[in-house]
């Protein structure tokens, strides 16, 4: 690549970037890449990113399974909606959600009104790969976890459908995912 493209390139991203004027919140599946992905489009945008389960561990001082097997998910759910409210207020760059975030009614209306939701999806089959990485994801400690995903993928599929961009991420290199959001920013805006 020449120095003239990259600095094309550059300028464009520089222009884009300039152009988002609120948090771009990463919603989908467990396992379909927002922290991943969302690092990276963070830093290809010269934002900061943040994951909201890590700030909602921060501040319950416990992990998310923890939280889950103490108050159920409930009690989860609704720190999460006021941790997301927080992060979207603070005015971060990219947001990482978990899974089930943008399911629940009033985080989605925050989302889509304050922020730029971005779905990323993906196949079933990459979903049940990419989450036998960790045993750390508790909706998949209660059955089979390729049964579990597909009823999930069903059942929130609708909610997900209402972000405002929608990206299919896949087996390639992260940065192939991160310029396809890119690209459909760009056509966004």
């Amino acid at each position: 690549m020449s120095n003239a493209h990259s600095s094309s390139q550059n300028e464009d991203l520089t222009a884009l970037a300039g152009r988002i004027t609120r948090p771009l919140v990463l919603v989908g599946l467990m396992g379909v890449g927002k922290s991943t992905i969302g690092r990276r489009l963070a830093n290809a945008l010269g934002r900061d990113f943040v994951d909201a389960d890590e700030e909602i561990e921060r501040a319950a001082d416990r992990s998310v399974s923890e939280i889950f097997e103490a108050h159920g998910e409930a009690y989860f759910r609704d720190g999460e909606r006021r941790v997301i409210a927080r992060l979207m207020e603070e005015g971060h760059g990219v947001i990482a959600t978990g899974g089930g975030a943008f399911v629940d009614a009033e985080t989605r209306a925050l989302v889509l009104e304050q922020g730029l939701a971005i779905w990323l999806d993906c196949d079933l089959d990459t979903l049940v790969e990419r989450t036998s990485r960790k045993n750390t994801r508790p909706l998949l400690k209660t059955g089979d976890p390729r049964q579990i995903l597909r009823d999930l993928k069903e059942k929130r599929s609708a909610a997900y459908a209402q972000a405002q961009i929608h990206v299919v991420t896949d087996e390639g290199p992260h940065e192939a995912t991160v310029a396809r959001i890119l690209q459909e920013l760009a056509a966004w805006q």
